[in-house]
């Protein structure tokens, strides 16, 4: 089981899960300067967009944690505000992102789309390094296995899988890898675009990501749930399903 604090600064205790998310937005801001200047976009204007954002989507994506784990926090509602030791649902993140960056295009009258295509691969990039935060906090795990599937794992991710005399799933590892592949895959959309196609590649962010996560949550043993129904498995659904109708009015459209 690995130990969630990075190091004491002044006896403050600084957690991994804080650090990893944070190595994630510096990683995600240096591929979003690259790829604005291969797009010749405002990166200036993009990090006035993030400045908003970014806390609306921990804003978000503690709010929609808390909701659907509210007896947790019931007799200590102070512990709502404690985000040091987990509790971000990503799905939560992304709304509040989007909704910030959705108003925040509006007043600055530009083409939001055209951005969140350049967003789209950081956004995935930051998402496959935070997840590293869950391993810290021996979190967001699968099921218990046995030594012999654990053992074809590194020996790391073998000792942060042991917890409590037991392997798990490291479905943490899963989504992180699958994740750096959607990354890839969104950067060589992002640099075959053609004119006219604005949103293919935030909307193949969407559909990518919502296919992984749908099968990786079936595994997970921590899923929040809603009427006896995993609700990231419920979203996943409903990103693919978005995800296609988006493609395809964006390819009747060009046409």
């Amino acid at each position: 089981m690995n130990n969630p604090i990075a190091f004491e600064l002044f006896g403050l205790e600084v957690r991994w899960y804080g650090l990893l998310i944070g190595l994630g937005v510096m990683v995600a801001l240096a591929l979003a300067y690259f790829n604005c200047k291969k797009k010749n976009l405002s990166f200036d204007l993009l990090t006035d967009g993030f400045l908003i954002a970014f806390p609306c989507a921990i804003i978000g994506a503690r709010l929609y944690y808390v909701a659907f784990e509210f007896d947790r926090y019931r007799n200590n509602l102070i512990d709502i505000f404690n985000i040091r030791q987990g509790g971000l649902a990503i799905h939560g993140g992304l709304i509040g992102a989007f909704l910030a960056a959705y108003i925040f295009a509006k007043v600055k009258k530009i083409n939001i789309l055209e951005y969140m295509d350049v967003v789209a691969p950081s956004l995935i990039l930051a998402q496959a390094i935070g997840r590293w935060g869950n391993f810290m906090n021996s979190e967001a795990h699968g099921g218990s296995v046995s030594t012999e599937f654990i053992s074809r794992f590194p020996k790391f991710i073998q000792d942060g899988m042991y917890i409590r005399g037991n392997y798990y799933h490291p479905t943490f590892l899963y989504e992180s890898i699958w994740n750096l592949l959607v990354c890839g895959i969104l950067i060589f959309i992002l640099y075959k675009k053609k004119e006219g196609t604005d949103g293919i590649v935030i909307s193949s962010y969407i559909g990518l990501y919502s296919l992984g996560r749908f099968f990786i949550e079936g595994l997970r043993t921590d899923s929040l749930m809603f009427f006896g129904l995993r609700i990231a498995q419920i979203v996943s659904i409903l990103g693919i399903v978005i995800s296609i109708f988006l493609l395809v009015y964006i390819y009747r459209k060009k046409k």
